[in-house]
């Protein structure tokens, strides 16, 4: 990738510049870290000056393309799926992510058995003396983070907790205890430095927060799940109905 030290429009040579970076990003030239090579790097490789290189970048940062963490460096902003999520249906992120054609994936952020919290054992009705497989999980589409969850379990219904795969819900299903109804609650939040920083966006970005109770056949808890969802890259729909009037009392 070599730009000419002079260019058409003369002066204009930062468009020349931009284009080109453009056109490199979008080709994936630096898709395996995201961080834009140091300026020094650039201005051998473009063979331009310094400030013709920070007038393009700082376009196509306005733009929305790159994104300066300082201290850091300059990055490039990775394509962000968005879902459109159906709020009526108990579904797994695996599953949500298959059926709309994204990849999914996740980094454990927590994977073990523990005593439960306060808060974990009155929604799972379980003692505080009871123990719960707990999860915590960076979840990604297309390899790109979308929001981070936080799952307890009792453990009698994984005893096997180790061998717990890709999919919480395929494995509950696979034992036998598979989810038929669950209730959500959202609210919008403010994310905190550290879960920014594993989403990929500033420090106090908006998120949706959820939390969810799901429930086996039997009206049994089997999971208490907080998550946090990154405001750019879900939406959650709800088909609504009119009631029927009421019907007036005749006395």
């Amino acid at each position: 990738m070599t730009i000419a030290a002079t260019s058409p429009s003369g002066g204009k040579l930062y468009r020349t510049v931009v284009e080109t970076l453009r056109r490199e990003i979008e080709a994936g030239r630096f898709a395996e870290s995201q961080l834009l090579p140091g300026e020094r790097a650039l201005c051998e490789l473009l063979e331009i000056s310094r400030t013709t290189l920070r007038k393009a970048i700082a376009e196509l940062i306005a733009e929305g393309v790159l994104f300066h963490r300082h201290g850091a460096g300059t990055f490039i902003h990775r394509a962000t799926p968005r879902v459109d999520q159906p709020s009526s249906r108990l579904t797994s992120f695996t599953e949500d992510m298959r059926l709309r054609g994204f990849e999914a994936s996740s980094r454990d952020l927590e994977r073990g058995v523990s005593l439960p919290t306060p808060d974990e054992a009155m929604m799972l009705s379980v003692g505080l003396n009871d123990r719960v497989f707990r999860l915590g999980r960076l979840r990604l589409a297309n390899e790109v983070p979308v929001a981070i969850e936080h799952a307890a379990v009792p453990l009698r219904y994984l005893p096997d907790w180790e061998r717990v795969g890709p999919s919480l819900y395929e494995t509950l299903t696979e034992r036998g205890h598979r989810p038929t109804r669950g209730l959500q609650r959202l609210r919008a939040t403010l994310l905190s430095d550290a879960y920014a920083a594993l989403l990929g966006v500033e420090p106090r970005s908006p998120a949706l927060h959820i939390q969810r109770i799901a429930y086996l056949a039997d009206g049994a808890c089997v999971e208490f799940t907080k998550s946090w969802y990154r405001a750019d890259t879900y939406d959650f729909v709800s088909e609504l109905t009119l009631a029927p009037p009421l019907r007036k009392i005749r006395g």
